[in-house]
């Protein structure tokens, strides 16, 4: 396959978007369609609902109308998906489907990326980018679902906490 598969917005009757996501995958399935249709995502959240006394976790559609689709768009995933009942197109201009972008994707959360962190707190790193390069201090607070860290900075005799993204400090090895 030339192309690589990218992330699809289809848009669905309200109520649908579970009957439309088992359909699609069973007709890729019987169409030998996997390696163009990789994933169907419907992305949804746990919400405690509090009622008087009462308290419950639900679960939640986040964009109610709306599943998510990794395929290699052709003609003929077009067609199967475009063609699913309950189906009212792809979003996008006219009969041009849209493909998220990697920043929609990662703020959606629908893939999930694993992330290595080298530190851990208490080590000793140096920033390695942004205004404080050079600067050396201790990790104090790891934030992985957002790839940030927090840095304990001596900066003019005073101890002060820096936010900075992973790619921004390195781990001081021990001599």
């Amino acid at each position: 396959m030339a192309e690589e598969a990218r992330w699809y917005v289809v848009h669905t009757y309200s109520g649908y978007e579970k009957t439309v996501s088992e359909t699609i995958a069973r007709a890729a399935e019987n169409r030998k369609m996997q390696d163009l249709i990789l994933e169907i995502n419907i992305p949804m959240e746990t919400v405690t609902e509090v009622t008087g006394t009462q308290t419950k976790t639900v679960e939640r559609k986040v964009f109610p109308g709306y599943v998510l689709v990794k395929m290699i768009m052709t003609d003929e995933s077009w067609h199967l998906v475009r063609n699913v009942r309950g189906v009212t197109g792809f979003v996008g201009s006219a009969n041009k489907a849209v493909p998220l972008t990697d920043e929609e994707i990662a703020a959606l959360g629908v893939e999930k990326q694993n992330v290595e962190v080298k530190f851990d707190i208490g080590d000793s790193v140096k920033v390695i980018d942004g205004p404080l390069d050079g600067f050396m201090g201790t990790v104090d607070e790891i934030e992985i679902d957002k790839r940030r860290v927090r840095v304990i900075v001596s900066m003019f005799g005073r101890e002060t906490p820096v936010d900075l993204d992973f790619e921004q400090i390195e781990l001081v090895k021990e001599s």
